[in-house]
């Protein structure tokens, strides 16, 4: 059963991404990206997570346009995956990718410190 799930899970991802790119006339979600699904483990309940990078005025109407197009998106869903119940959607918004964006800046930041501090050790006088 763990496969089953795990391939509607993947599917879903697929179409969902397909469809808000190619057949939802909405210009809010133009550059939303399906990070990840979860299925229930009777496959009647999907939370399909997204990301978006941009002002927090466009994630909430990104969001707004995801909630007004959930049933078109479920529709569609239940035409291309050819199961006996199309699940439910419920979209949720993934910060993962803003995290890993704050933790490499960080680990910037720390890379040109440690650069900074060994500048004045390198730059010692030569002897003649």
């Amino acid at each position: 059963m763990a496969m089953r799930k795990e391939k509607v899970a993947e599917r879903i991802k697929q179409e969902v991404s397909e469809i808000l790119q190619r057949e939802m006339r909405d210009p809010r979600v133009g550059f939303v990206t399906i990070t990840r699904v979860v299925v229930s483990d009777d496959l009647r309940m999907s939370r399909i997570h997204y990301s978006i990078l941009g002002s927090e005025q466009q994630k909430a109407e990104v969001k707004k346009a995801l909630e007004a197009g959930k049933k078109f998106v479920r529709r569609l869903l239940g035409e291309r995956l050819k199961i006996r119940y199309t699940p439910e959607i419920h979209f949720t918004y993934d910060r993962s990718p803003e995290y890993s964006i704050k933790v490499e800046q960080i680990f910037e930041q720390i890379h040109r410190e440690q650069e900074a501090r060994q500048k004045p050790s390198d730059e010692q006088p030569e002897d003649s």
